[in-house]
């Protein structure tokens, strides 16, 4: 940019206005020409009144027949207007006497509006408009119409004058704005400067195709598109830099020293122990994170796992050879009882090989929570669970090693930060392992995960029974419970599993954000299901439980102590109970797909055939039958999690990791996820060969956004 870079270098812009430009974002003139438009009206073009088409605005013109007041529900002012095609109908519900006078027979107006059906054949409301003097013809628009992101005080003629003004200094050389993309880019691609981009944009031919550029497919646009998706990836670039910029333990497996009293290395003992062998699909992964934990900074990996596809034995066998190391290993979840679950299985597998688990966890109070403390301080504990207390003031680790993060979505990238902090000591930060059980779609994981190494275990153990899943009207209810009855009653000897009573869950949700509406939903279910089925034993769970109280009954329904679990989604992720075989989920139109997919991969995980009832309430909107029938149709959360980025967009289900990628200005991951591997190819390339545009171009397009640095 030249010296005029500052708002106040335009004509009427004073400071009151600068700051009410500072709402949008407008702090200085780039940040004006990067204001673009989010849609383009034709005013360039009469349309003859007969040519006027519903929902589609236009500019047209003719002269008043008459103005009369009219009194229905409310009253209006309904004005004729004709030309030597049609006549339609202007209606105005807000108006004065003068603006009726205005209307007088014979006066000419040229209007700019949405035609819309009405009583009296095509009507629109409250149109723009102009009286055109006799033997005037005012000229019209020589380009399309920007229509710009607005706020309070400031009007789209105000934005356009204020564009017309900074384009007019662009041409004119006054101001230069910087094309960072190299030359030879423009030419293997075909794409236009950043100049002729940015003026066409704001001031597109007037024979331009509006559907054209409504689909993003303009090179003007794609020139853009291109940029901004690049300064995403380049600034997760800039991330995966600064973390490998720090040194890590390196792991040398191959050197672990075997003595006479253990001539097995901790990772062979581990899996001397085991009823089963790892599937292939876990053994690839586990060989992918040695490489990475051999390394002398760290690693960033993410192990994507569909439900029930063993991630926690793979963050075990990764363990394995930090720990023999002589590092402790730090695995946080967001949930106390998915914590828990973990500890179990962990001190489990760990315990008898001489390994010592701690527990950190909200609920450790006291002196348990003192010596919790000292254990993890002095290095007694090796392996250390918990949830987000691992990450509070008062918690020093010894030697952290290895930081397995779970369901890493529902953590902020704060947290995990201040995790990755405690690490750091003696000048090494520990290797980071972040695993998810909501598989990830291809464009979002080249683009919001674009600063870790992804590895996806893409098969399920043996031994695993297909779910059936139905979708039934909530008027079918009787026959549901009538259903739960005959499968885990102990009399019928549960004939669908085998022999065994089959174990069931019935899930609660309310659209209500309410905690305390959801609990009080689940109460009440599980009063009507004791009355219904006074011979079956039936648990509740719920959110506002103590956690020891949540804890006991997920143990006692675990043990088969309890037939039937009632509960709200707390039992989403990682409760594993092999025996159940039936989830009932009510209301399931009010979840998103990776929801309802975790919920239903709660059963399914024995030998047992399984049943997932997906009961409605009726009558289902457009986008709650296309889920639901996505649920019946797949399994496999991978198809599920493209799926659910089609219905819902990217911006739910990235949830708290990468804020940017929601507030993407021209590119959108769903249309232009073809365009994320070129986009790679562009980042490899200016990062090494064009380093000193890397951050011009990460402030151009991410500016004060760009939080997401040493996550």
């Amino acid at each position: 940019m030249s010296k005029l870079s500052k708002l106040t270098d335009l004509k009427g812009v004073g400071p009151k206005l600068a700051e009410q430009l500072h709402k949008l974002n407008i702090f200085t003139l780039a940040d004006l020409y990067f204001h673009l438009p989010f849609r383009y009206e034709d005013r360039s073009r009469i349309t003859p009144i007969a040519g006027l088409q519903p929902q589609r605005p236009a500019v047209f013109q003719g002269e008043t027949r008459g103005a009369n007041v009219v009194f229905g529900k409310r009253r209006s002012l309904l004005v004729k207007l004709q030309d030597a095609s049609g006549v339609i109908s202007l209606r105005f519900y807000h108006f004065s006497a003068a603006q009726k006078k205005q209307f007088s027979s014979g006066t000419t107006l040229r209007c700019y509006g949405e035609p819309r059906r009405g009583a009296s054949g095509l009507e629109i409301y409250h149109p723009e408009y102009k009286i055109l003097e006799d033997g005037l013809d005012e000229e019209l628009e020589a380009t399309l119409t920007p229509v710009y992101p607005a706020t309070d005080g400031i009007s789209q003629q105000r934005l356009r004058l204020l564009h017309e003004q900074a384009h007019e200094l662009l041409r004119s050389q006054q101001v230069a704005l910087t094309d960072l993309f190299p030359s030879q880019w423009l030419a293997q691609w075909r794409l236009p400067t950043l100049e002729e981009s940015l003026l066409f944009l704001h001031q597109p031919d007037r024979d331009t195709d509006l559907a054209y550029l409504l689909s993003g497919q303009h090179p003007a646009q794609k020139r853009l598109i291109l940029e901004e998706l690049l300064a995403h990836q380049l600034s997760l670039h800039k991330i995966r830099a600064q973390v490998q910029a720090h040194k890590a333990p390196a792991i040398l497996t191959s050197q672990t020293p075997q003595t006479p009293e253990s001539p097995q290395t901790l990772q062979q003992q581990l899996l001397a122990q085991l009823p089963f062998t790892p599937t292939g699909a876990q053994q690839r992964v586990v060989k992918e994170i040695e490489q990475d934990i051999q390394q002398p900074y760290p690693m960033l990996r993410l192990v994507q796992g569909d439900v029930g596809s063993g991630k926690t034995l793979v963050a075990a066998l990764a363990a394995c050879d930090v720990l023999e190391a002589g590092y402790q290993v730090a695995l946080m979840a967001p949930t106390e009882i998915l914590a828990e679950q973990h500890l179990n299985n962990l001190s489990g597998w760990f315990e008898p090989l001489g390994i010592r688990c701690g527990w950190l966890a909200g609920k450790v109070k006291g002196k348990a929570r003192t010596q919790a403390l000292t254990d993890i301080a002095d290095g007694s504990a090796q392996l250390v669970v918990g949830t987000h207390a691992l990450f509070q003031d008062d918690v020093t680790f010894q030697k952290l090693g290895l930081i397995i993060v779970d369901e890493q979505h529902r953590f902020g990238v704060h947290q995990r930060l201040e995790l990755r902090e405690k690490g750091v000591q003696m000048g090494l930060s520990p290797h980071q392992l972040i695993m998810t059980a909501t598989p990830i779609p291809r464009t979002l994981a080249m683009s919001a995960y674009a600063d870790l190494d992804t590895s996806v275990i893409d098969e399920l153990p043996p031994g695993r029974s297909p779910i059936t899943t139905v979708a039934l009207a909530d008027n079918r209810r009787p026959e549901i419970i009538q259903r739960v009855s005959a499968a885990c009653a102990p009399d019928t000897s549960g004939k669908e599993n085998g022999g065994e009573a089959a174990q069931a869950y019935w899930v609660c949700t309310l659209i209500e954000e309410s905690e305390a509406l959801q609990c009080q939903a689940a109460e009440n279910t599980a009063e009507e299901l004791k009355a219904a089925l006074p011979h079956l034993r039936i648990g509740l769970v719920h959110g506002r439980m103590k956690p020891a109280e949540k804890a006991d009954i997920m143990a006692a329904f675990k043990a088969h102590e309890l037939d039937l679990l009632v509960a709200t989604t707390v039992i989403e992720v990682g409760v594993d109970v092999p025996n159940a075989s039936l989830m009932i989920i009510e209301n399931p139109e009010r979840l998103g797909l990776a929801q309802l997919h975790q919920l239903r991969g709660r059963v399914g995980r024995g030998s047992a055939k399984s049943h997932c009832v997906l009961l409605y309430k009726s009558p289902l909107s457009f986008t709650s039958k296309q889920r639901l029938q996505v649920m019946r149709d797949s399994q496999d959360g991978f198809y599920i999690a493209e799926q659910d980025l089609m219905i819902r967009g990217p911006g739910e289900m990235l949830g708290t990791r990468q804020t940017g990628l929601q507030m993407l200005r021209v590119a959108d991951l769903q249309r232009d996820g073809d365009l994320l591997p070129q986009v790679r190819e562009m980042a490899e390339q200016l990062w090494n060969h064009h380093p000193h545009t890397v951050e011009p171009l990460i402030q151009r397009w991410l500016g004060e956004a760009e939080r997401f640095a040493n996550v």
